[in-house]
């Protein structure tokens, strides 16, 4: 059984007992959260899909861990104009482990 589901203006396939990185979420380590914008449940060859999301579905999970992804490295230049800027970025993140699948 997967889901399709909906966080931070990205699409994740969760399974349970699966692990992954969503945008931050607001929440203390080893809590529950619920994720309600499921947009595809599938159990087998019974598929639901939703118009946008599938009513009174939803994914339960545990937060696991809080942080920051790698530094992404950002580089301008003009060529022949003197110009060059040096800019980084870090992401932060929410690990989240998937308990259940609701649908």
């Amino acid at each position: 059984m997967y889901a399709v589901v909906k966080t931070g203006g990205k699409q994740y396939k969760v399974a349970v007992g699966e692990k992954l990185k969503i945008e931050q979420i607001a929440a203390d380590i080893d809590s529950q959260i619920v994720l309600n914008e499921v947009l595809m449940v599938a159990d087998g060859d019974a598929v639901k899909i939703g118009a946008p999301l599938v009513a009174g579905a939803a994914i339960k999970a545990t937060v696991i861990s809080q942080g920051r992804h790698d530094k992404v490295r950002i580089f301008k230049m003009r060529r022949r104009k003197h110009y060059q800027k040096r800019q980084g970025h870090r992401q932060n993140y929410t690990e989240i482990r998937v308990d259940a699948i609701e649908a």
